[in-house]
């Protein structure tokens, strides 16, 4: 069973807090190599982070503070990017300080290649995983996929309906599900439009003369793509006035699964911004071979291949 997680699931639990509260805890806690989590408050002039105990002071020297900040393939923004944040970390030591007190030694790298050997690396293509949005590009979403370690979500695998930016889906922080799509020299690619259900699966949720709520995703010169789902768009009438990005109110007037296809009135339009909620998953868990999107008896076939 998969014991990592991206970083700030562990902080609250009871057994995190408990291994915090006290210098026994935290001793147990190092001899039994666990990890454990709190919140980095301080990146010193060196980069060496402090992390808030509540039996004592805590600190991830800076070569500790991240895989790759020793060989110089990890940039030091990982690090003073943490600050406020909970961070992960197993405990090495305690030292003396300058003022008389004790302090816990902690390697958040440690950690990082624990997770890396004992779960990343057991990896499968095809493999549906938890992630944490953590940074948003244009061309995609960085996600945390165990202690901090990153994975790439390219923008087109974010959903079969085509989206401007991935802010139009995510935002960081939001806990999401992926499939993992390719694993090359460590580097991790998910995918999420695999999760997000088929063609038919969608459509379903709809029926030919209902009006639903949508978000106006392209405006052509022979029409406007509605967004129903993120894994189903369909196509209104031309209508003056609109533009990407609004909410509508939209008529549907026919669904095609021969064609894949659903035809759309616009109803009306207003230029509220939708409200991000976390995806609704179809698949949640497991692995996944192939997944087909299109309808059986569709010609034209969408679907994705995990080796």
């Amino acid at each position: 069973m998969n014991r990592y997680y991206p970083e700030g699931h562990l902080i609250d639990t009871p057994q995190n807090q408990n291994a915090l509260r006290t210098a026994a805890g935290l001793a147990e806690a190092a001899m039994e190599g666990r990890i454990l989590e709190a919140r980095a408050v301080l990146c010193d002039a060196g980069h060496n982070l402090h992390v808030e105990l509540p039996c004592m002071e805590g600190i991830i020297p800076y070569y500790d503070g991240a895989v790759g900040i020793a060989e110089g393939t990890t940039r030091d923004i990982a690090l003073i990017s943490r600050v406020s944040k909970p961070v992960c970390f197993t405990v090495k030591g305690f030292e003396d300080t300058p003022d008389g007190g004790r302090r816990a030694v902690l390697s958040r790298r440690d950690a990082q290649e624990k997770c890396r050997v004992e779960y990343l690396d057991t990896l499968r293509c095809g493999d549906i995983i938890p992630a944490r949005v953590t940074r948003l590009e244009s061309f995609g979403a960085f996600c945390d996929v165990g202690c901090g370690l990153p994975a790439l979500m390219p923008i087109a695998s974010l959903s079969v309906s085509r989206i401007s930016h991935p802010s139009d889906r995510f935002q960081t922080g939001m806990d999401i599900l992926g499939v993992v799509s390719s694993l090359e020299n460590g580097r991790i690619c998910l995918s999420q439009r695999e999760l997000l259900g088929t063609w038919e699966e969608n459509a379903a949720l709809f029926e030919q003369g209902e009006t639903v709520a949508g978000i106006i995703r392209s405006v052509e010169e022979y029409g406007v793509f509605v967004e129903l789902t993120p894994n189903l768009a369909g196509l209104a009438e031309p209508r003056e006035g609109v533009k990407p990005g609004q909410q509508a109110g939209v008529y549907i007037k026919s669904i095609l699964p021969e064609k894949m296809k659903l035809k759309l009135v616009i109803i009306d339009t207003a230029d509220d911004p939708p409200v991000k909620t976390p995806p609704r998953y179809f698949l949640n868990s497991g692995h996944i071979d192939r997944w087909i999107y299109s309808p059986a008896e569709c010609h034209k076939v969408i679907a994705s291949e995990f080796d």
